[in-house]
């Protein structure tokens, strides 16, 4: 896949429906993938914590989730070709696996949020979501989760414990876990659950979800801060480059 560089770390230039095909090729070939989906707050922290930075790299694939990425790219002389939300890409991913026989386990979110989106995805799509579990545990639940993983071997793990938790978590456990595509997916259960709305398409269009976001939850001011400071570490990093 051709890659796209944004702040040391490597991404696959690559469209929604790509990505998505790409996942399926990798279902194929009898090996571990794993599949990061870094927006710019999560780039931020990964340029100042070099062990995530290096978690980041060695992903199968990253797709852009924010549009603040997608500028960088620009900013850098190689735009990516669009923005890949990873909400996006699993619901994608569903669609191409409608009605046939590979298998997902739901691992994060609040208590009951994976068990309401599994239900929920389930039955739109008709694929076969084989458990789920919460994202709050400690070293007993932990390896109660990873005994189940195992004896259920999903094909594909979508990990929803936020970053870094999620990337750092897959990273350490891969080799330990039965299943063959491992994804970091955020807050994504929540919009699976309908625990939190989706932004309108017009504000998805424009690129202006994390303001819809921001409105909906004022308590993300303080992280939206990262926003400006990595735009700025992305100029000062191509001046310094030059």
């Amino acid at each position: 896949m051709d890659k796209v560089n944004i702040l040391e770390v490597d991404f696959s230039n690559i469209t929604l429906d790509e990505a998505a095909d790409k996942m399926l090729s990798f279902l194929k070939d009898g090996k571990k993938h794993m599949i990061f989906t870094p927006n710019s707050e999560i780039l931020y922290d990964a340029y100042k914590d070099s062990e995530f930075k290096k978690i980041l790299n060695s992903a199968d694939m990253n797709v852009p989730d924010g549009i603040g990425v997608v500028y960088a790219s620009a900013i850098n002389g190689k735009k990516l070709k669009q923005r890949v939300a990873g909400y996006d890409l699993c619901l994608n991913l569903f669609e191409k696996l409608k009605n046939g026989d590979k298998t997902i386990y739901f691992f994060g979110g609040a208590p009951k949020v994976a068990e309401n989106a599994k239900e929920k995805i389930e039955k739109k799509y008709k694929i076969k979501i084989i458990g789920t579990s919460d994202g709050y545990f400690d070293d007993k639940k932990e390896k109660l989760i990873i005994d189940e993983i195992n004896k259920l071997s999903p094909d594909i793990l979508l990990v929803g414990l936020g970053a870094p938790k999620q990337e750092k978590w897959i990273y350490k456990n891969i080799n330990n876990l039965n299943a063959k595509i491992f994804m970091g997916v955020g807050g994504s259960f929540d919009g699976f659950s309908g625990a939190v709305k989706r932004a309108p398409d017009i504000f998805i269009k424009l690129g202006l979800e994390w303001l819809y976001r921001l409105i909906k939850q004022p308590s993300r001011f303080v992280r939206m801060l990262k926003l400006p400071l990595f735009m700025l570490l992305v100029i000062k990093h191509k001046i310094k480059g030059r």
